[in-house]
């Protein structure tokens, strides 16, 4: 089997993989335990991450080890279907007439002159400014409290959880939900008060532990109607929910009233119909308690990125999650970053959770 694996880690290279050997092992092992999850249907909620913190330290022990879940029958799938990606037909060259050639300097002269009047953001740096850099490597030695934003908090503990190849905890999480939160507030009494490209939505974030109580209990029983009794969540933009799956792994939802969508954003690209249904319970059940009616769905659909970015390990699916939130509150689209910006990402999170706001980037 050790043969096999290196034989599917070199065909996942040609194919475009970028990260090493030990990152491609925890994500075949990762992809493999998400499978067997998914196949038993284990996929329940869990009101904290204290499993995940325990299956967190054996994966550091064991990350130089022979993948712990894969077998061979997976193992042969996963070669078999690299392999037929690698042999697919490649797509034949286009006929470009000269008609169409004309039409294609005219698009480009176009698209330059929009790039004058509204020129695209720079990719994300690399590194943060020595001296932030600096003051990063301090607040993980430092010791006790590190931030408190509302009422969350993070310690020394959580904030370790952002050093590489760690995954986070609900402290880390909801502290950047509160982040986003509090932007989002702040905004509404200080409208164009930041750079129009940072302006963010009117959005609403629940805590990592909402999920969990309506998949566990439901909307009645969990009493999630208490949730947002001086909140109408129908006013907002948009809600954001960070989304625990059996304390196996994060992905992102949210609920867009400007775009009318339910949106699932999983940086392992897991099956999302089961998001989709739970969150279109809860829509109906809290338009009930809170007006009286069944919501109207029409216009409504569910939404997946098809370009959403992926992860290339077995432990940075939290970061994703984060970032897919925060781009979210400010309506972004699309997203910046990918695996290769995930050491930034993470260095740059410790340094917002100090300082308990966003950097701006260009």
């Amino acid at each position: 089997m050790e043969k096999d694996l290196k034989e599917l880690y070199h065909i996942r290279r040609s194919a475009g993989f970028l990260s090493d050997f030990d990152s491609f092992a925890s994500l075949l092992d990762y992809q493999a335990r998400l499978e067997k999850l998914d196949k038993t249907g284990a996929f329940a909620p869990s009101p904290s991450l204290v499993d995940l913190r325990a299956r967190a330290k054996q994966d550091e022990r064991k990350r130089h080890s022979f993948p712990d879940h894969v077998d061979a029958d997976f193992l042969q799938r996963a070669i078999q279907k690299a392999q037929d990606a690698l042999k697919g037909p490649k797509p034949p060259k286009p006929f470009i007439p000269t008609l169409d050639q004309l039409r294609l300097n005219r698009l480009a002269k176009d698209e330059e002159i929009e790039e004058r009047l509204r020129p695209k953001r720079k990719p994300l740096p690399k590194t943060l400014p020595p001296d932030d850099e600096a003051e990063v490597d301090a607040l993980f030695r430092k010791r006790g409290l590190i931030a408190k934003c509302a009422k969350e908090q993070v310690s020394d503990e959580d904030i370790s959880r952002l050093r590489p190849a760690q995954w986070l905890n609900d402290e880390i999480i909801n502290f950047y939900g509160q982040m986003i939160l509090s932007r989002a507030e702040e905004s509404k009494e200080n409208p164009g008060a930041r750079n129009e490209w940072r302006r963010p939505l009117n959005a609403h974030y629940f805590s990592t532990f909402f999920w969990s109580k309506l998949r566990g209990q439901g909307y009645e029983k969990a009493r999630l109607g208490k949730w947002t009794k001086k909140i109408d969540i129908f006013s907002k933009d948009i809600i954001l929910i960070p989304v625990n799956h059996n304390n196996a792994h994060w992905s992102a939802a949210a609920i867009n009233f400007r775009k009318k969508r339910i949106e699932a954003y999983d940086s392992m690209s897991m099956n999302a119909s089961s998001v989709f249904k739970t969150l279109r319970q809860y829509l109906n059940s809290e338009h009930m308690d809170k007006k009286k009616k069944p919501f109207d769905f029409t216009g409504w659909v569910d939404y997946v990125f098809l370009e959403t970015p992926q992860q290339e390990n077995g432990f940075d699916c939290g970061v994703f999650t984060c970032q897919f939130l925060e781009a979210l509150s400010r309506g972004e689209e699309d997203f910046r970053f990918t695996q290769a910006n995930m050491p930034y990402l993470r260095r740059k999170m410790v340094w917002e959770i100090a300082h308990t706001k966003f950097r701006d980037e260009p």
